[in-house]
């Protein structure tokens, strides 16, 4: 057992640990008293995780025992922002001469591993969750992970089906998994776009949308217009990358899917932070004048700027002055209910305060409908109504 009967990690355990990570013994430790470093919960306890950012390990890094060592799933690197394209891609990308240009699609941000013989879905936060594995072992060719058990898959949950990014604007039916990175175990290092490519069409996995190699010169101008016809279908935006993965990732949204996010935050104004909301309205100053808008189009562009926060602000507060609770409504696709049950156990473990609505059969599945009730906000705005100063 690595946890002591006194409930303090073994410290035999923590050396050998800290040789992994190539950290001081005491510093280990110190991750474990401060949560930094934490077990998962349930039958997978095994699993630890990093509930934040440590060196060059990004948080929901999860690791656990394997043999005589650990094996690592690192978690996602962080992917930076382009805020204007032109000056950005020619001095980030600067030595190559083309680069790759994927679409940044709007779902949750999932990594699909082989855990010690067990095909697991884990979450951007390092969290085992019971409704992606089940998906995850449905959708995928589970072929994949006995033949590359080094390798994962990290992508994307899409699909009105994702009690947490539901989306409709895509034209899936339930949810699927759409991959956009492999990366190695351990090293967190990635495989080049086009061994990506070989390995993905050899599975048969859905990828994000390839929009090929583009020349670095022209990339900005022929990334603009890329971005223009997504925003058309509301689609999120673009994943600029180095074809062979060396250099880092770039990414650049669309205005329509600021604007989109926008409604969600303000909607729940009390749960989304200014950390979320100014960074997108800003965006939008940027990319009008790099676009050199003129007066019609950019009075389009505040105008629905505007909207996107002024309105759901205003129908979350009346609703909430007529006496209703504010909710998100999402919901899940189940094939057994006992996955449902631990679903809903998983969220109450996250302090998500969310109904789940009976089971109705949807062929040989079930449909659950859930409301996720916004506690924050609606205190907030009940609070103010009875007189409470901001």
């Amino acid at each position: 057992m690595n946890k002591e009967e006194n409930g303090e990690i073994d410290p035999d355990f923590i050396t050998r640990l800290a040789a992994c990570l190539g950290f001081e013994t005491e510093r280990v430790q110190h991750l474990f008293e401060k949560n930094y470093l934490a077990r998962n919960w349930g039958k997978y306890y095994y699993l630890f995780r990093f509930d934040k950012e440590i060196s060059h390990i990004e948080r929901g890094t999860v690791l656990y025992e394997k043999d005589d060592s650990f094996e690592v799933i690192m978690g996602f690197p962080k992917i930076r922002r382009a805020m204007v394209l032109d000056p950005t891609l020619k001095k980030h990308f600067s030595g190559l001469e083309k680069v790759i240009v994927e679409e940044k699609m709007n779902g949750y941000n999932v990594r699909v591993a082989n855990v010690k013989g067990e095909v697991l879905a884990i979450t951007r936060s390092g969290y085992v969750c019971p409704y992606t594995t089940e998906r995850a072992k449905e959708k995928l060719d589970l072929r994949f992970f006995d033949d590359f058990p080094e390798l994962v898959l990290y992508g994307e949950m899409l699909g009105p089906d994702n009690p947490y990014v539901p989306k409709e604007i895509y034209g899936i039916e339930s949810v699927e998994f759409y991959i956009f990175d492999i990366r190695e175990k351990n090293s967190g290092n990635p495989l080049s776009v086009a061994r990506k490519h070989e390995i993905l069409e050899k599975y048969s996995f859905l990828q994000v949308r390839y929009f090929g190699e583009i020349p670095l010169e022209t990339a900005a101008e022929e990334i603009a217009k890329i971005i223009r016809k997504l925003g058309e279908k509301e689609h999120e935006g673009v994943v600029i990358k180095d074809p062979e993965m060396v250099l880092a990732s770039v990414k650049y949204t669309s205005s329509q899917s600021n604007c989109s996010d926008l409604r969600h935050a303000f909607k729940f104004y009390n749960e989304a932070g200014r950390d979320y909301m100014l960074p997108r309205i800003v965006r939008e100053g940027f990319q009008t004048v790099e676009w050199d808008e003129n007066e019609a189009e950019f009075k389009k562009r505040y105008m629905q700027l505007g909207e996107s926060i002024l309105n759901p602000l205003r129908e979350a507060i009346k609703s909430v002055k007529n006496g209703q609770r504010l909710y998100e409504e999402v919901r899940i696709r189940v094939r057994d209910l006992k996955t449902a049950t631990e679903f809903e156990d998983y969220l109450k473990r996250l302090g998500v305060d969310a109904i789940f609505e009976a089971p109705q059969p949807a062929g040989d599945e079930y449909l659950i409908n859930i409301k996720k009730v916004n506690k924050s906000t609606n205190d907030k705005t009940q609070a103010i109504w009875e007189g409470e100063l901001w």
